[in-house]
């Protein structure tokens, strides 16, 4: 049982610097003057937030703040202002949608 457990927690390590790099290209990206489009970047962090919860199956609110702490990061003293936390909403959707998806399924055989 102990390797399965070890598997796991690599698993979600290497999941974290996945979801982190995502939302960090997301954020430099969204800050970008020459970017302007809202709904391309919100349904890509629902998504990623969504797929990453759903892979782990554990810790959405973990998934959601490592996809969708950049964007606010990144904007939040600019033009957005605090406006850009609504990527931390929306990430939050999406991560505890897949999170809920994937514990509410039926088990696969």
């Amino acid at each position: 049982m102990r390797a399965a457990g070890h598997w796991i927690e690599r698993r979600d390590g290497l999941l974290a610097l996945v979801a982190a790099a995502i939302g960090l290209t997301l954020g430099y990206l969204d800050s970008r003057p020459s970017w302007d489009d809202t709904g391309i970047t919100a349904a890509l962090l629902l998504l990623s937030s969504a797929m990453a919860a759903g892979l782990s199956g554990r810790r959405p609110w973990l998934w959601a703040l490592l996809i969708g702490i950049w964007i606010p990061i990144f904007e939040v003293w600019g033009a957005a202002g605090l406006a850009s936390l609504a990527a931390l909403g929306v990430s939050t959707f999406g991560a505890f949608g897949g999170y809920l998806l994937v514990r509410t399924s039926p088990p696969q055989s």
